[in-house]
């Protein structure tokens, strides 16, 4: 086998298990000289140039892209003195600490003839289309350039203009995987709400319904049992997904929950119903943990904010369910022998959308990145092509994802990955990002209301059928209105719908708070359902659908795993603490406080979101690690210059120009072009 033929370290896999044999940038190895990667009797890597001569390779003549690289390092033009790019000698960020924050495609150091060649090698070491993966590289290189590439057919324009005027079109088996995963997540939202229902029944059955002292503590436990468990439970996530994969993973979670809903339903002692829903959590924690990243890892960068939100859409409509349910059930007679057949009828049902899910998940692609992390590259692809339905976009969005892996690569250091997770700048700034979003989303308040709803509006005067009817439009309007986020969180990203809804949450909750003073019971009934009703309006939009979106985002693969375990964990953690507390809260403080303690918090997430939430929208999965890259100081200090400026800039009408937090490097494109790219940016890899 020659030279040419023979399978590269880089074509066989993506440099976390075995290093990457790309040659890195001193900026990205800690300012430490670039070893050359290359051994005696191996091929060369793909890209790499030689130890004996590593300018040769590079150095004789023009490009395909009419550049020439001196042997000094510096940048020629072609023999005319024109056309083609400057190539310069390197375009990449430092991925330890991008402390300029500069972004940058890794493919922009290489010429166009070597991005090909590269190309060619790695899909002829696994076996896939050469001459597909040839094209798919340079569009890979410079996504908005299709226009003039002569490689490319007429047909193959045509497919990349499609994919930029028509972003929503995508194949059916996409939004297919993307929902019926999904709809796990509409386990737990009903568990959330027919909960609220079964506790008007179940506490007087099972002795603990004095509401005070003891009791309330039991009940704040059994509630919150799964998400008790959860936290423990989310760390079993890696290694399911090791051994299982995203789909395996899914079905198994998705068959504890349903065979443990229907355990809750028939329980006859208050110990026994808090196992039950305890065990609950197993199926619930890497559930929930697996399904934002499998859709995460499955869809286009430019919509998948508004797909992975599904997650948050479903676990929405679980609970409207979960009321309708509670309607529908409340009214049920006891049978022989079964006594409280309402409320175990409204936990039972919280299991049957888990039904769904195992019925349809094996029928689903496996995620093409898992594929990859196993060197399964041609299964990667066939995968690919099912999510992408064009054989140029998977291989443009395949060879992508494998060469910024390849780049990923620098900054693992090859120890523990959880200490790693602390230990490593990028990864810890994933870490801080998710645990804000995750922490706030309980910490927000929303699930005091979605657990005791009927128990609040029971408090401000309504009848228990009134109340359980209210619990309803709070359930449907926290999903209908979760519904524009499926296009506004990639239009204007995940921070300003943050930063536009938490003021409006802190607002609204010590308003509805401030009404439990109100003496007049219909004066304060009214205006209680309404400073909930509108404060769901302000938390669905947001607050709902982010966190599980962005922690699905942020984290490298090496330990996308572990990062969404710690993720979920935190906020099933507060979950049950926020489950347990509540009952007690409510006695010592009054709802009034209650509600004043959850408004304040949302204050303060706002601060912490404005400084230390970088954004996600439009970059690929890969991409992302050049922008966590940047150090958590330089994001804010940026922000508090922006501050300044649009202070100056709207009221002291100060015309300094604004300044950009990322400096995107357009290898010196023409300000046309640079249009271009910005509509098409998001186009070149795999999370696109």
């Amino acid at each position: 086998m020659s030279g040419r033929d023979a399978p590269t370290n880089t074509a066989r896999g993506h440099g976390y298990k075995s290093r990457s044999t790309y040659p890195l940038t001193a900026a990205m190895t800690d300012n430490k000289p670039a070893r050359p990667m290359h051994e005696e009797g191996l091929p060369t890597a793909p890209g790499a140039p030689s130890e004996k001569a590593p300018l040769e390779a590079r150095a004789n003549g023009p490009s395909m892209d009419g550049t020439v690289v001196s042997e000094r390092g510096g940048v020629q033009k072609g023999k005319e003195g024109g056309g083609g790019l400057a190539r310069h000698v390197s375009h990449k960020p430092d991925l330890v600490s991008n402390s300029n924050a500069r972004l940058a495609n890794p493919l922009g150091d290489l010429t166009d003839e070597e991005v090909m060649n590269n190309a060619a090698e790695f899909a002829r070491a696994n076996n896939l289309d050469v001459e597909l993966f040839r094209k798919g590289g340079l569009i890979a290189k410079r996504p908005s350039r299709f226009e003039m590439m002569s490689e490319l057919s007429e047909q193959d324009k045509e497919v990349l203009r499609r994919e930029i005027t028509h972003k929503w079109d995508q194949p059916w088996i996409l939004y297919n995987l993307v929902i019926a995963c999904s709809v796990a997540a509409a386990v737990q939202g009903m568990d959330e709400s027919v909960i609220s229902g079964a506790q008007l029944f179940y506490p007087t059955q099972l002795s603990i319904g004095s509401g005070v002292g003891r009791d309330s503590w039991l009940e704040g436990l059994i509630n919150g049992a799964p998400y008790l468990c959860c936290s423990v439970a989310c760390w079993f996530t890696d290694p399911l997904n090791h051994f299982l994969g995203r789909r395996g993973t899914i079905f198994l979670t998705a068959t504890i929950s349903f065979l443990t809903c229907i355990w809750a339903a028939c329980t006859d002692t208050w110990w026994h119903l808090f196992i039950a829903r305890f065990f609950l959590g197993v199926g619930i924690g890497p559930k929930s943990a697996t399904v934002p990243v499998f859709a995460a890892e499955c869809t286009p960068a430019k919509i998948r904010g508004g797909l992975v939100m599904q997650w948050q859409m479903w676990t929405a409509f679980g609970i409207m369910l979960g009321y309708v349910a509670d309607l529908v059930f409340q009214n049920v007679p006891d049978k022989p022998h079964i006594t409280g057949l309402n409320w175990r009828l409204m936990l039972g049902s919280a299991g049957f959308p888990a039904l769904i899910v195992m019925s349809q998940v094996f029928f689903l692609p496996e995620s093409p990145r898992w594929l990859m992390s196993k060197g399964r590259y041609q299964k990667a692809y066939a995968s690919m092509l099912r999510l992408r339905g064009k054989p140029l976009l998977a291989a443009r969005d395949l060879y992508y994802i494998f060469v910024l892996l390849e780049e990923e690569a620098s900054i693992v250091r090859g120890r523990n990955r959880l200490w790693e997770m602390f230990s490593i700048g990028r990864n810890r700034r994933a870490v801080l990002g998710s645990t804000i979003v995750m922490f706030g989303q309980q910490f927000c308040g929303v699930n005091a209301l979605v657990y005791y709803t009927a128990s609040i509006f029971t408090a401000a005067g309504f009848s228990e059928t009134s109340a359980l009817l209210a619990s309803f439009g709070l359930g449907l309007i926290n999903f209908l209105f979760a519904i524009p986020a499926i296009f506004t969180i990639d239009r204007f990203g995940r921070r300003p719908l943050l930063l536009i809804t938490f003021p409006l949450m802190s607002i609204l909750l010590l308003f509805t708070g401030l009404c439990f003073l109100i003496p007049d019971e219909k004066a304060r009934t009214g205006c209680v359902a309404l400073g909930i009703y509108l404060y769901a309006m302000a938390y669905s939009p947001g607050e709902g659908p982010v966190p599980f979106t962005y922690s699905a985002e942020v984290y490298p693969l090496y330990i996308r795993e572990l990062g969404m375990s710690l993720a979920t964990a935190t906020t099933w953690t507060f979950n049950f603490i926020v489950s347990l507390t509540f009952p007690s809260l409510v006695n010592s403080f009054t709802n009034t406080g209650a509600f004043g303690w959850y408004a304040a918090w949302c204050a303060l997430l706002f601060v912490l979101i404005l400084f230390f939430l970088p954004e996600s929208k439009g970059f690929t999965l890969e991409e992302l690690d050049q922008v966590f890259s940047v150090p958590t100081g330089v994001h804010a200090k940026y922000q508090l210059y922006n501050i300044k400026w649009h202070f100056k800039h709207y009221i002291l009408r100060s015309k300094e120009p604004h300044r950009e937090l990322y400096q995107f490097d357009e290898n010196d494109m023409t300000e046309e072009e640079k249009e271009a790219q910005e509509m098409a940016r998001g186009m070149g890899g795999g999370g696109h």
